[in-house]
């Protein structure tokens, strides 16, 4: 019998070609970049870039490239340009990997 597929946490989701959605709760101007837990079903993070001109999105895009180890050209923001609640996709990264990668923080 095979083991059970680890649960995953409510902010990642599967997505076709064997990727990750991603839901994120950002917070920008902080004092500095930073993981903060979970708000609600997204990942709360905390940047020091400003919202404006796109300069948070951007931020944001990198320091998830960061921080799953992946190329920034994997990560696109799909939802919520303007606002706090986006929705990530995590190109070529499986859902697991995605999970461990978040379980030191």
């Amino acid at each position: 019998m095979p083991a059970p597929a680890p649960s995953l946490p409510p902010c990642l989701s599967p997505a076709p070609d064997n990727s990750t959605y991603l839901a994120v709760h950002l917070c920008p101007r902080a004092a500095k970049n930073a993981v903060q837990g979970l708000h609600g079903t997204a990942l709360k993070i905390r940047l020091c870039a400003p919202p404006v001109d796109g300069a948070a999105n951007k931020a944001l895009c990198k320091y998830l490239a960061d921080l799953f180890q992946i190329p920034p050209s994997r990560v696109t923001l799909l939802t919520g340009h303007t606002s706090r609640e986006k929705r990530l996709l995590l190109a070529s990264l499986p859902p697991a990997s995605a999970a461990a990668l978040l379980l030191p923080l």
